[in-house]
């Protein structure tokens, strides 16, 4: 089977919904509250949107503070994530929940008149971003849960260590690097890293260094 026949296609440009120290991975789960009227627009718009538009939006760190009124400066690796839940509150928020799809680099800014920014997409390098991957080798696995052990006794945290060792690698890995406090640039070197075996081995990498110095690390 062709990719064209496995997979729906993706946007060639994408709204992008930039948040500082949250990434999406491919497979993985975000989910968001939404209450700024421009992403209110753009959650709407994501959702009313037909073909490879449906129900997408990019999740994507910004880089840097922008200056003199303009827009944030953007990493150039973001996530499609593709709404699953979506309810709306009495209070006018709304509550979503992103699967993410594939990566994407992010190509020319597009003049708009929406609220919200929008970006075309470049998917390349992230094609296997819609297969599963290949497990992780023993050795790349030991290791990971070695390095969170003495992680979490610097932080005075614990886990389910059952929990852990019965997950299958994606599920760890993804899970591990969505929720572990990292600065945004390390965040971001995770987002990029091409494999899963990569990602595995830069999570334990971090979580080493971070466990070395001491509870007074990373934040």
């Amino acid at each position: 089977m062709s990719e064209s026949e496995a997979f729906e296609p993706l946007p060639a440009a994408v709204p992008v919904f930039p948040l500082t120290g949250a990434v999406l991975f491919p497979r993985g789960v975000l989910p968001l509250n939404i209450f700024e009227p421009r992403y209110l627009a753009m959650v709407k718009d994501a959702m009313a949107a037909t073909g490879a538009a449906h129900r997408i939006i990019g999740i994507i760190q910004p880089k840097g503070g922008g200056k003199n009124g303009a827009p944030l400066a953007l990493y150039k690796v973001g996530c499609l994530g593709r709404i699953t839940e979506y309810r709306e509150t009495d209070d006018g928020r709304i509550l979503i929940a992103l699967v993410g799809v594939s990566r994407f680099r992010v190509g020319a800014e597009l003049e708009r008149d929406t609220l919200y920014r929008q970006v075309m997409t470049d998917y390349h390098g992230f094609a296997d971003d819609r297969h599963e991957p290949a497990a992780l080798d023993p050795a790349t696995r030991a290791g990971l849960e070695e390095a969170l052990r003495p992680y979490l006794d610097a932080r005075g945290l614990s886990a389910d260590w059952d929990a852990v060792q019965s997950a299958d690698d994606e599920a760890l890995v993804t899970t591990l690097a969505s929720v572990l406090p990292f600065e945004p640039a390390e965040k971001q070197a995770l987002l990029e890293t091409i494999t899963l075996a990569e990602r595995a081995q830069t999570l334990a990498t971090l979580m080493s260094f971070a466990a070395s110095s001491g509870p007074t690390g990373l934040q």
